[in-house]
Parts: C-alpha cells; structure tokens; sequence
C-alpha cells in the first residue's frame, strides 16, 4: 500500500474509533465506556486506539470537542438555547427524532457524553469545561447586562441540569415530556435571563393629554 493508500486507511480507522467512541461515552459515560469496549465496536486492535489518539481521556475530549463544535459552528447564536435545549431532550424510545430546530442524534452526543460523564474525574474535566466555556462565551453574546458572563453560566447550567434530570437520572414527569413542550416552558424564560434588564424608559407610561 502506498503512503496514499495508507493515510485514507487511517483516517477511515480514526473516523469509526471517534464514531465508536462517541456512541459508548453518549450511551455509558467516560468511566463505563472502556478501551476494549469502543476498540470492539469500531472493529479495530486497541493497540490502533492509543497510536491515533494517546489514551482515552485525549479520544474523550476530541469526542466532546469534535460534535460540540459542530453544534456551534452549524447553529446561530440567537437559537443556540433551543437547538442545545432539543439536543438534550430525547424522545420517548418509540418517538421520532428531534428535527424541528436542528437537532438531531449526532449532534446531541457531546452533551450527552457530557451528562453521563459527570463526576468522572479529573481526566474529563479538561475536555468539559473547555466545551462549556466555549457554549458559555456564545450565550453571553446574547446579553447586553453587564453580568452578562454570569448569565450565561446560568442559562447553560440550567440546560445541562435539564439534561442530567431527563438523560440520566430520568426523572418523571420531565423524563417523559414533550420535548416541544418543555423547549415552550424554557426557551422564552432563558432568552429573558440572557437579554438583561429591559430599557427603564419602556417602563413608562404612555403621555396623555
């Protein structure tokens, strides 16, 4: 095989490791997803894991990073809380997939990973801060407070903890909630957060003769 030939197989053998491994930390988390585990569904050696990636907490963070940035990237900065929201949310096992604001499973795997990942450790948080901040400084965009940093770590917390209580603690009734429902409950309260205080001189009433 030329070099040709040997750098698209390994870019084909790198893209089912990321897949594989981006499927198993969605579905277990960091701790529970294991080498072997993620080297078996990509139908590779463990020995190619490490050669492309160096060790699992790298592979995590180029998963985290990789679809967390699609996200961003793919998505404006006005309806980033919505299309996070629905990425985060789901549906019942025999329901359709969410598409109605851009989400869809691929793009929903980093937050998941994120999610079942919690407590994992100090080897994954690098990799989730590092996406948080990057979904963090987005939403402050959308602030014209002058806390506006802090609002936004608060829209973003309230959205994974939406996603902890539904993905993985599965607590009813949200765990079994319309996902178009619960975005109609939070989506406008978020926005709300984000914006700031509203213009005093709009507070006041209309002059009359």
């Amino acid at each position: 095989m030329d070099g040709a030939g040997r750098s698209a197989a390994g870019g084909a053998t790198r893209a089912r490791l990321l897949a594989a491994a981006s499927a198993l930390f969605a579905e277990r988390g960091y701790d529970r997803a294991t080498v072997r585990d993620i080297a078996a569904r990509a139908g590779v050696n463990q020995a190619l894991l490490f050669r492309h990636f160096g060790s699992k907490q790298a592979l995590f963070g180029e998963v985290v990073a990789q679809s967390g940035q699609e996200q961003l990237r793919g998505t404006p900065p006005e309806r980033l809380v919505e299309v996070a929201l629905r990425s985060l949310l789901p549906p019942p096992a025999d329901g359709p997939s969410p598409t109605a604001a851009g989400g869809s499973p691929g793009m929903s795997r980093s937050l998941k990973a994120m999610l079942r990942s919690v407590g994992g450790g100090d080897e994954v948080s690098a990799a989730v801060t590092a996406l948080g901040d990057e979904y963090a400084r987005v939403l402050a965009t959308l602030s014209t407070a002058e806390d506006g940093e802090l609002r936004a770590d608060l829209a973003l917390s309230w959205l994974l903890g939406i996603g902890l209580m539904r993905v993985v603690v599965g607590k009813r009734p949200l765990a079994e909630a319309d996902p178009d429902e619960v975005c109609r409950l939070v989506v406008g309260a978020l926005d709300r957060l984000l914006e700031g205080p509203p213009d005093p001189l709009e507070a006041l009433p209309e002059p009359t003769d």
